[in-house]
């Protein structure tokens, strides 16, 4: 798994001026949680950017004051006018201690619907899961070849060894649906034959008629 290195600083001092100034170096601060106890840190903005702006699932270890602590990222706080990170929290793994983490979602195959016609839907993205660390990975894979038109795979669908899934189990997470044409074609279809019907009964009468005359 992917682990992203950042060098950071021990905080000793706390509240909104303290803050501020580290800000104003363009340090983010931030609290180590989960392990025997808590550290305050702060480090380069530009340290946090790859750990924050990326959809990939990533690890971190974290060197504060000569220790390192390998963390996965738990909340963050953005500036409401600049946007700019301000403030993250991240959880330390300790090997026998369950924790929350949010995997993204990899579909693989081609859903049986969309090869009828039909068009495959995402409705979720991330998984919410509960495990130990050692079974955290990049990435939840989720088959869809079976993936029916009109058809939903849920979270109650996705199994994965050691891992808890947390969300909602009724939730849909993809679908396949029908497109546009496909309904066209399908509400046509039935006034095509329809209207195919008495020509093909005129066609069936006529040799009988002939064969009378």
């Amino acid at each position: 798994m992917n682990t992203i290195t950042i060098e950071g600083q021990l905080r000793t001092e706390s509240g909104k001026k303290a803050t501020r100034q580290l800000r104003s170096q363009d340090q983010v601060p931030g609290v180590i949680y989960g392990g025997a106890s808590e550290i305050n840190f702060s480090a380069p903005s530009s340290a946090f950017k790859t750990l924050v702006y990326t959809s990939e699932f990533n690890l971190a270890n974290v060197t504060v004051d000569g220790k390192s602590y390998r963390c996965i990222l738990k909340d963050l706080q953005f500036g409401k006018v600049s946007d700019k990170l301000i403030h993250i929290d991240l959880l330390e793994l300790v090997d026998d201690k369950k924790v929350i983490a949010t995997l993204p979602i990899k579909f693989t195959g081609v859903p049986a619907g969309v090869k009828e016609g039909g068009k495959l839907v995402i409705k979720m993205k991330t998984l919410k899961v509960k495990t130990y660390p050692k079974y955290l990975q990049e990435c939840i894979e989720v088959n869809i070849n079976a993936l029916e038109l009109n058809g939903n795979i849920r979270v109650e669908d996705v199994k994965v060894d050691q891992i808890e899934i947390l969300n909602s189990p009724r939730i849909p997470i993809a679908s396949v649906t029908m497109t546009r044409q496909l309904k066209q074609d399908e509400a046509t279809a039935p006034k095509a034959a329809a209207a195919a019907a008495p020509a093909a009964a005129v066609a069936k009468a006529a040799p009988a008629a002939a064969a009378k005359k």
